[in-house]
Order: C-alpha cells, then structure tokens, then sequence
C-alpha cells in the first residue's frame, strides 16, 4: 500500500500531476464502511474533526488540492490522502487526525480521485464570462 503524504503532494507544482498522485481508481460500490456506518458519521461530526478541517482549509488557502489558483468557492471537502477504515476510527490511527495526510479538494475532485475519472475534474471549473459572450451577433 502506497502512503501519500501533504509532504510529498506539496512537492508536485501541477494540478494534474497532484491528481494522479493522489488518485485510487476505486470502483463505485464498493464498501467501505457498511453497517458500521455510524461510526463515519460520528467522526465527521465531532468538535474535534471540524476544528482540524478549518486548520486544513487555512492551510491549504481554501483552494483544490492545495494550489492557488485553483479557489474553491463551493463546498470544501477535506480528502484523507490514505483512506481510512472503520478499524482506524475504532483505534484512531495517524491517519485519522493527522494533517499530513489530508487535504483540501471540491466536490468533483474529491470524486474524480475515489473513482480515478479524470472527466469529473472540469465539472468545476468555473467559465469566465465576457461581455457579450452569449450574443454572437454582437462584439466586445
């Protein structure tokens, strides 16, 4: 199993070069937590999880995968790099509360790197308009 750092993430200078660094290639259905369910629920709601997902969104400048540039104005998500188990909420392991292996990403991106689906990335990307833009029959 490989473990991804912040260390090394932080490293890599592209947005694609971060994803695929990340990216698990995981298959839709799967299951991960089942019937213990409750407990990532109970862990994502503790005072504790949401006060160290603020310190992530701080330090990552509130941007997708940690790269300015790259701002996230929706919802942020805060991604375990290492994906994490039931066993490691039962036995709060490194990878649990550890900023070392967390990082900040959207929707999409935190999708585009469970499933490695590359095409979920430019769901996000925001259109810049331009005066005009919708009117061809009109100029800048």
């Amino acid at each position: 199993m490989i473990i991804r750092t912040y260390s090394e993430l932080i490293r890599i200078p592209t947005f694609e070069e971060r994803y695929n660094y990340l990216k698990l290639d995981s298959e839709i259905g799967i299951e991960t937590f089942g019937f213990e369910r409750y407990l990532n629920q109970r862990f994502y709601r503790s005072k504790e999880w949401k006060s160290l997902r603020d310190e992530i969104i701080v330090r990552d400048h509130g941007c997708d995968l940690g790269i300015v540039g790259y701002e996230i104005y929706d919802k942020i998500y805060i991604h375990h790099m290492n994906p994490i188990t039931a066993d490691d909420i039962r036995n709060n392991t490194e990878y649990l509360m550890n900023p070392e292996f967390l990082i900040s990403t959207t929707h999409d991106t935190h999708n585009a790197i469970h499933y490695g689906n590359s095409d979920l990335l430019n769901a996000s990307v925001l259109v810049e308009r331009t005066k005009n833009d919708t009117c061809p029959w009109r100029r800048n």
